[in-house]
């Protein structure tokens, strides 16, 4: 089977099965042994001294190991059935939704469980959060992760095979991890915040393009410009904007941060700010959606090479 043809049942599985609790509490996710194996770097080679060097030299060594089991797996007289099924696993739409959707239930019910909800799926503080607010996290948390946990695993997968998705979901876990600029890891992690925001700079812009396409909106790409430049990810701000646009809300703005506030412009400033659950479910939508839309080119791209 080709690249494509793997990921479209990768996708379908994924949308179905999501992430099997009854599977993941016997064995580690990949990402899980990604991140210990992370988590033992920063350990064991983040001490004082070169630590921009060792940082580069831990985070290449973890890389090349992932890309090493990637070949061999891919080698393996099943190689194909086990790419389907590692695949699966990393897509992360199924769990993206059910997590956005959670968060959608609790402001249904009220505030305070709302919030314990988004924040499980943000890094900013939630106590002082309306529910506003709470729908903008999760609706960025939702563009976001769509474009990190699911086009760009699928995208590099597609390109690379199982190698470059394994290599991906390291980078992304080491920069989730040790990626911060904070004063342990601004040098140590320097190579991992670096690649990733590499590794996302195509993914983030096609994510944008499929969130546009996949709701008929060729109108959204003007805000989607406009906008993108005003997060401070290079990256995020191109599915955050696609899909404020899209549902014509405004997102991002002021938030606090360890009881920091931080006074982020607006993205879609002109759209809707006062929301709530609806917007939570529409943003859900506008996830199955896309991935509608990525599945159906999978599946195209599958017969193309058959052809």
């Amino acid at each position: 089977m080709s690249h494509a043809a793997i990921l479209f049942i990768a996708l379908l599985l994924d949308a179905v099965f999501g992430e099997p609790r009854w599977l993941w509490s016997r064995l580690p996710h990949p990402a899980v042994v990604m991140g210990r194996a992370v988590g033992w770097i920063d350990q064991k080679f983040n001490t004082p001294g070169h630590t921009r060097l060792k940082g580069v030299l831990a985070f290449g060594t973890l890389t090349l190991v992932a890309w090493i089991i990637g070949v061999a797996i891919a080698a393996l007289p099943f190689g194909q059935l086990f790419e389907v099924i590692i695949a699966a696993m990393v897509l992360a739409h199924r769990s993206l939704v059910d997590h956005v959707g959670a968060v959608a239930n609790a402001l249904r019910l009220s505030l305070p469980a709302a919030r314990t909800e988004v924040g499980k799926i943000v890094g900013r503080d939630t106590s002082d959060m309306d529910n506003s607010a709470v729908a903008r996290g999760a609706i960025e948390s939702a563009a976001e992760n769509l474009s990190d946990g699911v086009v760009a695993p699928a995208f590099w997968f597609l390109l690379l095979g199982l190698p470059g998705l394994l290599v991906y979901k390291l980078i992304n876990t080491a920069d989730s991890m040790i990626g911060y600029k904070s004063p342990r890891h601004r040098d140590f992690g320097w190579a991992a915040a670096r690649f990733d925001d590499l590794a996302n700079w195509i993914p983030a812009r096609l994510t944008a393009l499929l969130i546009a396409t996949a709701h008929l909106r060729p109108d959204a790409w003007r805000i989607i410009r406009r906008d993108a430049s005003l997060h401070r990810s290079p990256n995020a701000g191109w599915p955050e904007s696609a899909m404020a646009a899209t549902l014509d809300v405004a997102l991002a703005g002021p938030r606090s941060y360890a009881g920091e506030q931080r006074d982020f412009p607006f993205v879609n400033e002109t759209g809707r700010h006062d929301i709530a659950a609806a917007e939570i479910d529409a943003a859900a939508i506008a996830l199955w959606r896309t991935w509608a839309l990525m599945t159906a080119t999978a599946a195209l791209v599958a017969m193309l090479t058959i052809a």
